[in-house]
């Protein structure tokens, strides 16, 4: 019996839309291999382009329209004239907190045939997950702003942690840790010695859920500390837990030891699939690219993957990842931020073709 899937499309804004392509164009080749699965697309055109022609960045019944979905695919969001926190509040949050997509995965993963920019580390020391805290945390819209354009000019801005999101969270990444840890091991990133309200409340949390799970073995770092350790021994990580202001710190630097922001993937899950969830690149938006060829698909492949492995498609999201490290390995059609000067077609024709030989 054919499964068949509905994924609404964003590619958005700059190389979101080539690099969505050929995650899309990696989909259909797996689906028409056979395997008993079909995709169905619909295309929605929400982008800072759409903000400039309509005063927002999507309509107000976008939402409504998401979520019969079985996921979304993002491509990036960002553009000149159109300022971050205008983007990102009309449509990225919305969609992640609408849809309760409060676990944001992000890999730190070096795939083969790329080089992590960390001396004499390979794909055995650097593989690992970081689970953010995507609904509240630091990233909570309280506060505001008085006395604007005086010499009193202040703005507040309030984190907020709550028992419901903090214990939610952490559940999550414990039982990840006890399915796919190693070492059955969880760290969580505080700062309890300089913020001293919020911190200490998730530390507390964390050591009430880790007695729900006494095989994992639980470890409480600082920020600061955590940050360097990534550099120092990424080795010694399963999966690391975060609030949304520290696990969008570490996760971006979790891209930059395996090969950088080019090549990493998102996913912002809602576990219970109530809602739809979606897949990201992280690599923004690259406006000064766009068009040109050269921008490189591997997060988008990588997150379509992820997209397959979340709606239960395991063995096809396997050999996705599998046929996208062939052609790493075999550096022919990689693009130039790698080292080499293929297109973005071409490397997606490559995955494509890998796909093919893999069956």
């Amino acid at each position: 019996m054919m499964r068949k899937y509905k994924i609404a499309l964003i590619p958005g804004d700059g190389i979101g839309v080539d690099v969505l392509r050929e995650g899309t164009k990696v989909m259909d080749t797996i689906c028409s291999l056979g395997g008993g699965v079909s995709i169905e697309y619909k295309e929605f055109d929400w982008s800072c382009e759409y903000y400039l022609k309509h005063g927002r960045m999507m309509p107000e019944d976008g939402l409504e329209r998401l979520k019969d979905f079985d996921s979304i695919y993002l491509g990036a969001v960002g553009y000149p004239g159109v300022p971050d926190h205008v983007s990102l509040w009309g449509l990225l949050l919305p969609i992640r907190r609408h849809f309760q997509q409060y676990i944001n995965i992000r890999p730190v993963k070096l795939l083969r045939g790329i080089t992590s920019p960390l001396a004499n580390r390979g794909p055995n020391d650097l593989n690992f997950m970081v689970i953010r805290e995507n609904n509240e945390g630091e990233y909570s819209n309280i506060g505001g702003r008085m006395y604007e354009n005086t010499p009193m000019d202040m703005a507040i801005q309030n984190s907020v942690f709550t028992k419901h999101g903090v214990e939610r969270v952490l559940r999550y990444a414990f039982q990840l840790t006890q399915e796919m840890g190693k070492r059955h091991r969880l760290t969580a990133a505080t700062k309890s010695n300089g913020i001293n309200h919020t911190m200490p409340f998730w530390d507390e949390y964390v050591q009430k859920i880790n007695k729900e799970y006494p095989d994992i073995q639980t470890d409480i770092v600082h920020i600061d500390a955590l940050c360097a350790y990534f550099v120092s021994k990424p080795d010694s990580f399963d999966v690391v837990v975060a609030s949304n202001l520290f696990g969008d710190i570490l996760t971006d630097l979790g891209a930059a030891i395996v090969g950088g922001m080019g090549i990493a993937p998102s996913a912002n899950i809602n576990p219970e699939k109530n809602y739809p969830s979606m897949f990201e690149p992280v690599h923004g938006s690259a406006p000064d690219i766009a068009g040109k060829g050269i921008a490189n698909p591997t997060a988008a492949i990588w997150c379509a993957s992820m997209m397959l492995e979340h709606l239960g498609e395991v063995e096809l999201a396997q050999e996705i990842m599998e046929a996208l490290q062939i052609v790493l390995e075999e550096g022919k059609w990689v693009t130039p931020d790698l080292g080499g000067s293929g297109t973005t077609v071409e490397f997606g024709d490559a995955v494509c073709h890998a796909l093919k030989e893999l069956r």
